[in-house]
């Protein structure tokens, strides 16, 4: 009997593996300081360098975009503001938003696929009392519940990532309620990107901290709003 559980306990700790490399991804994160890079006065300083490479590689510079905002929320590396602001900074506020929405996504699916194998069941053994609880607001208007999950700025966007598919939710609408549910958030600090261009020749920095301020009870209404939807 004692051997089985053992073996049970070491089946769920290998089935964590993806835990592991999501954790070793931002320890080497830190050790190696990348996120020192994640700020306004990196985009201030090598502002000429990044809009020529932009000018002249275009696709380029927007798939690896992509690439890093799909990484960056896999990985659930902390800097996706900052990178959503480079992003309107880099691309405009239309061709920023839409470059954001679409790595942001792409990450997202992929943390949902991944809680969708047998890291899942680990996670939501290990989450006890707090999957119970949200489950039942899920199981009353899923859709609704996920894109709430989105709006409403109390809940971790790593959270809403994973918690959908430990919850049992449909591939097709998490990505709708994903897609949909972060636009609010995304063209705001798109658009404080876009112009950043004309804020630095001015010599002044945007207020992040009245952003948020403005934006939050909105986004905080939204949610609300479709939790009881």
């Amino acid at each position: 009997m004692t051997e089985t559980v053992e073996k049970k306990q070491s089946s769920i700790w290998i089935k964590l593996w993806p835990i592991y490399l999501i954790v070793g991804v931002m320890i080497a994160a830190w050790q190696l300081q990348l996120f020192q890079y994640l700020s306004l006065d990196t985009l201030r300083e090598q502002q000429e360098v990044l809009q020529t490479f932009v000018s002249e590689n275009l696709v380029l510079a927007v798939a690896i975009f992509i690439a890093v905002y799909a990484a960056a929320t896999l990985f659930m590396i902390p800097g996706a503001l900052w990178i959503t602001i480079a992003g309107g900074f880099l691309f405009g506020l239309v061709g920023g938003s839409l470059a954001t929405i679409t790595g942001a996504t792409l990450g997202a699916s992929l943390l949902f696929f991944a809680a969708k194998t047998s890291i899942g069941s680990a996670l939501r053994d290990r989450a006890g009392p707090f999957m119970t609880k949200m489950e039942a607001g899920f199981n009353e208007n899923p859709f609704s519940y996920m894109f709430a999950l989105r709006l409403l700025p109390v809940v971790p966007f790593p959270v809403a990532n994973i918690a959908p598919a430990l919850l049992g939710a449909k591939y097709r609408e998490y990505l709708i309620a994903t897609a949909v549910g972060i636009i609010p958030g995304v063209v705001a600090y798109t658009w404080v990107g876009s112009g950043l261009g004309a804020t630095f020749a001015a010599g002044e920095d945007p207020n992040l901290a009245v952003i948020a301020k403005n934006m939050l009870p909105a986004l905080a209404a939204l949610g609300a709003y479709f939790l009881v939807a």
